[in-house]
């Protein structure tokens, strides 16, 4: 069977597919994978064929930090799907054109592949690296990253917060939906879940246990947990100077800010590692860019002083634009598999990729969400009771150091989470089912 992996420009949208498509390409199927120009080398040893997505959907940014209010950012997020939705259609018929796969794999964000998709009416599946944005009863609205509450009030409430939600998010970017669809010869939808219904599998890379129990999952959905893949370390960290251009707030001017190239991976700690004393504590940035760069300088001004050692990731910012106390370090990227068996707690901003590799590893998670879905992440991180949530607004040293001192209290719930993953089966879960859609 040939199978043709299509993902946007972003790397924690491409880093949890990869080990999906691995393990198709394990059990012997052709696999081809289309993504980041600046990622695909590290894919040939894993039996993946790689190539980049048009050089046009890398160049449109998201730029929800230029913006003030959640509205505008939310805004923001949406004008890049929609314009890289428009760039993808030809760009995955290019590639259809090229392998005639058997079966597709789409990144839940891109929506002018999914049209494409449909219409070659071939067997194709979606994954989501974040948490599903589908109405249930058994869960709060999903966007503000509301506690659950039960019972007509909480009813009434999820039901406003579902109306008000739909105008300004997802829904609100159904009629540029319908229009790539139309140019495709495919039916209008009504709402942004019907979208998610047309795929004969929708991959959800989390597991119940973290996601709050759902009763009406769509028969398409399936949960497999996440999928904690990373690159493999090279003779260039990330701690290197950065180079010109480098991704950071100081630079949002710029049109463009390029990526690391792919000769920069993660730094490999085990040659430092035990000079950082414990309590260790691993505090990570965004790798998109993101104004979460006060998590790291609060970081270290709290928890240094109150004997903990810091492992800082900038990321997407300059590590030289911090200042490093003893008993701390900082570098762009780390490989966590070194790290978190040595740390009592992660610091992050909420994206999914990280909590969900903290806690698979049992290392509690303190969440400071800035933005897009990471709401909803911290808010599962204090309903699994495998961590604390705190508000950006709240952020100072004071209460950072509360939050980490209560989180390494949360060692049982990231036990339990870390169980309810291994449960779900990973990238062997996930390729069983999409071998199953091609068999129907």
């Amino acid at each position: 069977m040939k199978v043709l992996a299509y993902t946007s420009p972003a790397r924690g949208h491409l880093y949890p597919v990869v080990p999906i498509v691995a393990e198709l390409a394990r059990r012997g199927h052709s696999t081809t994978l289309y993504s980041l120009a600046g990622e695909l080398g590290q894919l040939a040893p894993l039996g993946i064929e790689a190539h980049a997505i048009d050089p046009a959907i890398e160049r449109i940014e998201i730029e929800d930090y230029r913006e003030r209010s959640q509205l505008g950012a939310i805004r923001a997020v949406f004008r890049a799907f929609l314009k890289r939705s428009a760039s993808e259609a030809p760009d995955l018929e290019r590639a259809l054109a090229k392998h005639d796969p058997d079966l597709l794999l789409l990144d839940i964000n891109c929506w002018g592949a999914a049209a494409v998709a449909e219409a070659s009416g071939r067997p194709w599946a979606m994954y989501s690296p974040y948490l599903l944005p589908l109405p249930s009863k058994d869960a709060p609205a999903y966007g503000p990253g509301l506690r659950p509450l039960s019972g007509p009030i909480g009813t009434l409430r999820d039901a406003i917060v579902n109306r008000v939600s739909e105008r300004i998010s997802f829904q609100s970017a159904m009629p540029q939906i319908n229009a790539l669809r139309s140019e495709h010869g495919l039916q209008a939808l009504a709402r942004y879940e019907d979208l998610l219904a047309a795929p004969g599998l929708l991959l959800s890379l989390t597991a119940e246990g973290f996601e709050y129990p759902h009763s009406d999952w769509p028969a398409n959905v399936k949960l497999v947990g996440p999928m904690n893949w990373s690159p493999p370390l090279s003779a260039e960290p990330y701690d290197s100077p950065v180079r010109a251009g480098a991704l950071d707030e100081e630079s949002v001017a710029q049109p463009h800010s390029p990526e690391p190239t792919s000769s920069q991976r993660p730094t490999d700690a085990r040659a430092w590692l035990d000079e950082l004393a414990d309590p260790l504590v691993l505090v990570t940035c965004s790798t998109e860019l993101q104004r979460d760069k006060r998590l790291l300088h609060v970081a270290l001004e709290a928890l240094p002083p109150a004997g903990m050692s810091v492992l800082g990731t900038t990321a997407a910012h300059d590590p030289a634009g911090f200042a490093t106390p003893p008993h701390s370090k900082l570098v762009r990227f780390v490989s966590h598999d070194a790290v978190l068996p040595r740390t009592a707690c992660v610091v992050c901003h909420g994206g999914l990729g990280i909590a969900q590799k903290a806690l698979a590893g049992e290392t509690p998670v303190v969440v400071v969400p800035f933005g897009r879905d990471q709401a909803e992440t911290a808010r599962r991180v204090e309903f699994a009771e495998a961590g604390v949530r705190l508000s950006p607004r709240r952020l100072n040293p004071e209460r950072l150091l509360g939050a980490v001192r209560s989180a390494m209290r949360c060692g049982e719930g990231a036990r339990r989470v870390a169980r309810a993953y291994t449960a779900a089966g990973g990238a062997s879960a996930a390729a069983d089912a999409m071998e199953a859609i091609t068999e129907g």
